[in-house]
């Protein structure tokens, strides 16, 4: 009797130390699905176009952070939120131009190498009743967690096309 107790008290030990290790990546997790690297590449006001920044989706509002710089847009504002797929180069900038040069056709194989992203946009009126338009780019797969939360939120968006229903 006394052995299977000490088993019990061992597993139960062994238990609440695994629930304990796991708590932080939980809490990463959860805060990894709330807040989201993204690049702003046009359309929200003060923020320069192509700025990495934070975005966060509150109950009022899709902040997006990028140092002290700061730019929100009201949930309800948001008239539509389309999500989508695309591809860019994997070295890119000034660099990515300067391999153009490289010798022997070198620098245009070396732009056929791409990475997958996602893009969001939003339509969103400002307190004016103004219609305005951002675009960002997400890690692949990120898009449509980020959609879903400014939906949750009381974001509208359009129906999914009945090709990209099928798809999923």
């Amino acid at each position: 009797m006394a052995k299977r107790t000490r088993t019990v008290l061992l597993s139960a030990l062994l238990l609440t130390a695994a629930l304990a290790a796991l708590s932080p990546f939980a809490e990463a997790q959860e805060k990894a699905t709330t807040d989201f690297k993204v690049k702003h590449v046009i359309g929200l006001q003060a923020i320069q176009h192509n700025t990495k920044g934070q975005a966060t989706v509150s109950k009022d509002a899709l902040t997006f952070t990028s140092g002290p710089t700061k730019s929100d847009v009201a949930i309800r504002g948001i008239e539509d939120v389309q999500t989508g797929a695309d591809s860019q180069r994997i070295i890119g900038g000034t660099l990515g131009t300067l391999t153009m040069f490289a010798p022997y056709g070198s620098g245009r194989f070396l732009s056929l190498f791409r990475e997958k992203i996602d893009t969001l946009t939003i339509e969103y009126r400002d307190t004016n009743g103004g219609l305005h338009g951002a675009i960002f780019t997400l890690p692949q797969g990120q898009a449509a967690v980020l959609k879903a939360q400014l939906v949750a939120a009381g974001a509208k968006a359009s129906p999914v096309p009945a090709q990209e229903a099928t798809k999923k």
